[in-house]
């Protein structure tokens, strides 16, 4: 059924005459305004305008929450970073040091040095 059976139609002498469907459509648009003025069918447009903005901000909250997440995993990496930079600077530091003894009688020993003599796999 098309649309233009719910409209009235016009005559040849400017009479108007019911469309087959008119009754349908004036039940409807009834229907309709009814549910609006009881509050339970509001403007198609500014539901979906509502529901857009209810949309967007989880959208935003959302990209929020992962922002906070993905910062955490960089932080670590940063502290993670910096804390086997001083543990490498320690190590050279104690690389550096000749044998000796310390006040309470025990022996500190130099670290193996990084270059070493042999390469390593099969000599060829």
């Amino acid at each position: 059924m098309t649309r233009t059976g719910f409209d009235a139609k016009r005559n040849r002498d400017g009479t108007s005459r019911p469309g087959a469907y008119q009754h349908l459509a004036e039940e409807f648009t009834a229907r309709v305004q009814a549910l609006q003025d009881a509050g339970e069918l509001v403007d198609p447009r500014a539901a979906r305008l509502e529901r857009l903005k209810k949309e967007n901000a989880e959208l935003r909250d959302r990209v929020s929450r992962r922002d906070k997440e993905l910062a955490k995993p960089a932080k670590f990496r940063v502290m993670a970073i910096s804390r086997l930079a001083a543990q490498y600077d320690e190590i050279e530091r104690l690389r550096t040091l000749p044998t000796r003894q310390t006040e309470a009688g025990d022996v500190v020993t130099p670290l193996a040095s990084r270059v070493r003599d042999a390469p390593y796999g099969p000599c060829s």
